[in-house]
């Protein structure tokens, strides 16, 4: 969820930068009230809140996409950062501050369980921009790195 194309919402990245720098400090976002934004129903505290903050680690690369999702709808750059993989991570991500994000649906997953070094996550991800409604489809590559799963990249099935 990094690239823009008629049918995506605005993000923007500029050159990869090293590990470790300061855009990668946590910074909770405020928590939304109700339940989390990537649709599972829970509070957010108990579902993708506990990632953001760093009180767990996505345990799957599905928990990771969601996470991610939630973090888009709640303009968690750091987050994001901090949960791509180092290779192909972006020095900053400037999130548009004008798209909702207004649902995800989960498609297909591939691979990552506790034996997989590598997974993919197919979604459908809304959102409404400038008073339209939009969506991404993508599918997602995660990969484990220093034993946690990162996003590596994605492609846009047609």
């Amino acid at each position: 969820m990094a690239r823009r194309t008629s049918r995506t919402a605005r993000t923007r990245t500029s050159a990869r930068s090293a590990p470790g720098t300061a855009a990668l400090t946590p910074t909770p976002p405020t928590a939304p009230a109700g339940p989390c934004p990537c649709g599972r129903g829970e509070p957010y505290g108990a579902c993708c809140g506990r990632f953001h903050t760093g009180a767990a680690a996505a345990p799957t690369p599905e928990l990771l996409m969601r996470s991610r999702y939630s973090a888009f709808a709640l303009l968690d750059a750091p987050y994001l950062l901090r949960t791509w993989a180092p290779a192909t991570r972006p020095a900053r991500l400037d999130l548009d501050p004008g798209t909702r994000w207004t649902g995800l649906e989960i498609l297909e997953t591939t691979g990552g369980s506790a034996f997989h070094p590598a997974g993919t996550v197919t979604f459908r991800a809304r959102f409404r921009e400038g008073g339209r409604d939009g969506e991404l489809l993508e599918r997602s590559r995660f990969e484990r790195y220093g034993g946690a799963w990162v996003y590596v990249d994605g492609t846009f099935p047609e």
